[in-house]
């Protein structure tokens, strides 16, 4: 594999150099043992590019990146948070205190880019990070804006430049924070980026770049963050600004570019996993393969059973493995499983300890079971995680058939490698961000390293061509 300066890349014209591949921290949290370890790993192979946002697990994501990075050195790491959405403890805050032009898209989701909310971001995240300076600060998808308006009427221009007015306000707040060394550079995350320009809802990085100019020649907005997958490809192929894309753009005005969402593609209104769940072309486990993985829950309830006559958690003789045994086989991925597990499953279970606890807890033999049962359930429960991704490999192999008719070189390598092979090899873009919660996801995702880039555009081209 190359070493990571062989591999680097600079981040814009901001002076900085980073991994082709960026730890992506939605979903981690502080107190996981295994998203620490998966951190360590990508920082210790070489990675050293890490974004999250204060919204992330409501802030816990940036306190396990403060925690890891103090044993590791701070200049070999370029750090990204975002600020602008309201939920969790942000909600309470702007309940009690309040702040202008907040838009309330929806119940538990606000949002807002002014700078007296801006203030409060950076300094929380500045804490939970335990830096004195943050690298890159993003306003995090600012085009809820549009959204809220749009849904009370059409857009119009006069929409369009009011937005661009607070993107503004907000990029003068954060020159003012590089002023003061409280930020480095400063740039924009949006969804939008991408969209044609036909769509009413789409956001223009050049004009973004011209608030960022009127400000001063010498501005700070270097930094760019928009979705980009196999089939989201609109940054790398559709001509808006310029009649060039958002990479040729950015590549010619000097502005990095950081990808999210390289393997959770979204097309036609469902969400599309780009990864390998068993070997390509396998047979998926069915209703047998299902019951044997359930079994040893399902024998270590007997016991309970046996043992103190305790009744089932389904009740009339069905166990918690009968249950999972009723409800795995409606799942249809691993998103839908995480929903179900929490609502017909997590919670019920807990009612069902407090309850025989209050009458058990001096058992002995109660206590000795429980302690068996939680490590037993963990397993089983990642046991179903691999159950339900195996149902899914079809899909799978079904994009790795179009990827080989749009010109993919046939390979060996798992989908998720040939999806971040292709987008680490377009031009002008300067990080994929990636989801790695486990260290073998790690491994996976350096993986698509070791082979030589690919003539990326023509195959993307191919692949969004209608199936025939």
């Amino acid at each position: 594999m190359n070493s990571p300066s062989e591999v680097s890349r600079p981040l814009g014209s901001t002076g900085l150099r980073c991994h082709p591949l960026g730890f992506g921290c939605y979903r981690i949290a502080d107190g996981n043992a295994e998203h620490q370890a998966a951190l360590q790993s990508y920082l210790q192979r070489g990675g050293n590019l890490i974004d999250t946002s204060a919204n992330y697990t409501d802030g816990q994501s940036e306190i396990l990146v403060g925690r890891v990075l103090k044993t590791h050195p701070r200049d070999q790491v370029i750090v990204v948070t975002k600020g602008g959405y309201i939920q969790g403890q942000n909600m309470r805050l702007a309940q009690s205190q309040t702040f202008p032009e907040v838009v309330e898209y929806g119940e538990g989701i606000w949002h807002c880019i002014h700078p007296e909310f801006l203030e409060t971001q950076i300094s929380f995240s500045s804490q939970r990070l335990q830096l004195d300076t943050i690298d890159v600060f993003l306003l995090h998808n600012p085009e809820y804006f549009l959204s809220h308006q749009a849904h009370h009427k059409p857009l119009e221009a006069a929409d369009h430049d009011e937005f661009y007015r607070r993107i503004g306000q907000a990029f003068r707040f954060l020159e003012e924070q590089v002023r003061r060394g409280r930020i480095r550079w400063y740039g924009v995350s949006s969804n939008n980026f991408g969209l044609s320009p036909s769509k009413p809802e789409r956001t223009s990085v050049a004009r973004c770049l011209a608030e960022a100019e009127k400000l001063t020649p010498e501005h700070h907005f270097r930094v760019i963050q928009l979705p980009m997958n196999l089939y989201e490809s609109g940054g790398a192929l559709i001509k808006g600004d310029s009649n060039e894309t958002v990479l040729e753009f950015c590549q010619r005005r000097g502005i990095g570019v950081l990808v999210n969402r390289p393997l959770n593609a979204f097309s036609h209104d469902r969400l599309i996993r780009l990864a390998d769940f068993a070997k390509p072309g396998e047979t998926a486990p069915g209703k047998n393969e299902l019951a044997a993985l359930l079994n040893p829950l399902r024998l270590h309830e007997q016991t309970l059973s046996d043992g103190l006559g305790i009744p089932s958690m389904a009740g009339r003789g069905a166990g918690l493995s009968d249950l999972l045994g009723q409800v795995v086989p409606q799942v249809s991925s691993v998103d839908h499983w995480e929903q179900v597990v929490g609502r017909h499953v997590i919670a019920p279970l807990q009612q069902w300890v407090e309850e025989n606890g209050r009458v058990h807890g001096n058992n002995v033999f109660w206590g000795s079971w429980l302690q068996e049962f939680f490590p037993l359930l963990h397993a089983t429960f990642e046991e179903i995680e691999r159950f339900v991704q195996a149902q899914q490999q079809s899909g799978s192999d079904a994009v790795r058939t179009r990827l080989y008719e749009a010109g993919y070189p046939k390979s060996s390598e798992s989908l998720s490698q040939i999806a971040l092979r292709l987008l680490t090899s377009l031009n002008g873009l300067s990080c994929v961000l990636i989801g790695m919660r486990r260290t073998n996801y790690v491994q996976d995702a350096f993986q698509c390293l070791v082979l030589p880039s690919v003539d990326a555009l023509p195959i993307f081209e191919k692949f969004q061509k209608p199936l025939s």
